[in-house]
């Protein structure tokens, strides 16, 4: 199953520089690198991203991070993965920009196939 990170440019920058990241501020404040499943990236993107450009999407299977992976609740009784150890570099299948557009994020199409 794919799971999703949103990053910032320069968070994605540290990423691909050092090969691992402890991730965005936020995930360094919590102790875990948090992500979303495809139903809820956009809602994520929404709430915590609003308005902001040159975003990159990341997609990482959740094979590749073993018991490091906990679902936890979170916003709205959902279920949210956090990975409990840095997010490295081999770990991300996919990234791709997520584009401003209208003030909306725009999300690859077919993102919720993808990720079955």
């Amino acid at each position: 199953m794919l799971i999703f990170k949103i990053f910032r440019a320069e968070e994605w920058a540290t990423l691909r520089a050092d090969g691992k990241t402890a991730g965005a501020p936020i995930d360094v404040a919590d102790g875990y690198v948090h992500f979303s499943t495809a139903d809820q990236a956009a809602e994520t993107a929404a709430k915590h991203f609003a308005g902001e450009d040159d975003l990159m999407l990341l997609a990482v299977d959740t094979d590749r991070l073993g018991d490091d992976l906990k679902w936890e609740v979170s916003r709205g009784d959902q279920l949210f993965p956090h990975l409990y150890r840095v997010l490295r570099q081999e770990d991300v299948v996919w990234a791709q920009p997520l584009p401003l557009q209208d003030g909306m994020h725009q999300f690859p199409a077919g993102l919720d196939e993808a990720s079955a």
